[in-house]
This record gives C-alpha cells, structure tokens and sequence, in this order.
C-alpha cells in the first residue's frame, strides 16, 4: 500500500499521513509518536524562544530515527531563529504558515530539505510551487485554529487540479472516510491536527482532550474576524467574550490584549473556560485518547476498507 503515492515517498514515511502543527500541542513528544507510528511528526515552533525550541530538536532526535518536521510560522516574532535552527538541526521537513515562504525555501532547499507551505487559496498554492516548494497543505476553514474562508471539499479540488506538485489535505479530516474523501479530490495525503490532540503521547492538558472528545458536530465558532486572522475554537466562555467584544467594535490592540496567552491556558493549563480551546468541526468524530500508532493504523485501515468497497455504491 502507498508504493508508488508521492508523498510517502518524498517524505520516506510508510502512510502518507502528516500531524497537524499545533502551537504548545506539538511538541517532541507527539510528534516522534507520529513517526514512529509511520507517519510524518511535525513540532510546532510557534513562538517558542530559540532556547526551548533547540531542546525539542534534540530531544526528537532521541526519541525516533524517522523523519519528522518542523512547522515554521512566519508572521511570528521567532520565525527566523526557527528558520536557522531547521538548518542547523538538519530538519527533513519543514512546512510553513501565515506568510509567503519564499526566503525559508531559498535558505532550506539547497540543504536538501523538504518545505511544504501551508496554503488556503488556489493562487496561494501557485505562488508557493513557483518559488520552488516540494508540496503544498490545502488547508479548509474547517481546521482548527487560524483558518481561512474555503471549505476543504473546494479547496483540495481546485488545487488539486491547478499546480502538479502533490497535495496534502487538511481540515475536517479524522477518519478513513476523510482520506478517501481526500484522495477522491485529489490529495495524495493528509494532515490531522484535532484527532492527534487526543494521542496518548500529546501533552495536552487531559481537560483539553475530555472536552475535544465530549465535543459535537455544532461545538466550534470562529473568532478574531475583525482581527483579519480568524480561529476556530470550541465555543465558552472567552470565544463568547471576544465575540462580544468584536460586536461592540472594541480596538483591535485591545482584542489582541485579551486573546494574549489564552492557547496557553487552554493546552497547559487546562483552563476550558476562558482558554482558547482551538479544535477543528471534525471534533464530534474524536471520541477516545488511543496511541499515535492506533490512530495512524486505524484511519489507514478504515481508508482501504472503505476504497475497496465504494465502487459497489455506483452499481
């Protein structure tokens, strides 16, 4: 299985499946899980200070000998100390977000790693495989976190069908009815970030899992519109106050004071209230902590069972 998929290949991992990154959630830990279990880890960089973000590095590379990746988001304040450390550490992968990755492509390529952008746009996907990127992550408004405004079904065709380069999708993914679904779009991959949260190896707060698997299919809303970065979170009392606050037409500086440090109290903390809880819609499908390892088997299993049966549907 997967013999001749692009992204197994290009990424020399055994399922062409790829842990979402997910700031203060990815960390060494889960993603060595993930590659372990044959699939692509990826830590977070976020805004990690360098210092800490050196120590994951290290650390993964004590926990598997499989490749793994770096996400690098470049609107952060960290982002070029990240970029140095991906090249120092011989990062295999590093994939990007919030920003045209041009200059980590430049800096990354000729050392032989592989950068693959997040993008959520058709002309966003032609601009990033022009510059050189090996694949691209179509990424829906259905993900957690910072999304953006095409649903995944649409995006993964539309890109699918613009650039040659492989495609990975994500959001709205958590099952084998996900990747097939993917795959039929035209993906040859997918990334998982909200059903990975709830891996055995993640070191999430348990609140923050408990409340992903007691979520349903209406428990998302998405925030920070008015901020022109919006995110996807599992509705309390802090998204309800933000989107009060952005009702009422309160100053962005203030908006941005509020929502300081609320991830961090979500993940860390464990505080389900006034956290910043970010999830994908696919929550209502996550119902129970299972090693990196089973999700990854399980999923691919789910998606051969389901791929070989289908063609009875157009009977």
């Amino acid at each position: 299985m997967f013999n001749s998929n692009r992204i197994a290949k290009l990424l020399n991992i055994r399922y062409p499946v790829i842990q979402g990154a997910m700031a203060w959630v990815a960390d060494a830990d889960l993603a060595a899980a993930v590659s372990n279990g044959g699939g692509l880890g990826i830590i977070a960089a976020g805004n990690m200070p360098s210092e800490a973000l050196d120590r994951e590095l290290v650390k993964i590379r004590k926990l598997t000998d499989k490749p793994f990746g770096l996400n690098i988001m470049l609107l952060s304040p960290t982002a070029q100390d990240a970029l140095e450390l991906a090249a120092r550490h011989s990062v295999p992968v590093v994939t990007t977000g919030a920003g045209l990755p041009g200059k980590v492509i430049d800096r990354l390529s000729p050392l032989g790693v592989t950068v693959i952008p997040v993008v959520a746009s058709v002309a966003h996907a032609e601009r990033v495989k022009r510059q050189g990127a090996a694949a691209v992550i179509a990424e829906g408004m259905e993900a957690g976190g910072h999304i953006g405004e095409i649903t995944t079904m649409a995006l993964v065709a539309q890109i699918s069908s613009a650039v040659e380069i492989p495609v990975i999708a994500a959001g709205g993914i958590a099952d084998g009815r996900g990747m097939v679904a993917a795959f039929a779009l035209g993906a040859e991959g997918v990334q998982m970030g909200t059903r990975f949260v709830c891996a055995a190896e993640c070191n999430a707060h348990e609140n923050f899992k408990k409340k992903i698997i007691d979520a349903n299919d209406r428990s998302t809303v998405v925030t920070g519109r008015t901020l022109g970065h919006p995110v996807r979170c599992i509705k309390n009392k802090f998204t309800q106050t933000f989107a009060e606050m952005e009702d009422a037409h309160v100053v962005i500086e203030e908006l941005d004071k509020f929502g300081s440090g609320k991830l961090r109290a979500a993940v860390v903390d464990g505080d389900m209230e006034h956290g910043s809880v970010m999830s994908g819609q696919i929550a209502g499908l996550v119902r129970k902590v299972q090693p990196a390892k089973e999700i990854i088997e399980e999923v691919v299993r789910e998606a051969a069972e389901l791929a070989g049966g289908i063609g009875g549907r157009f009977a």
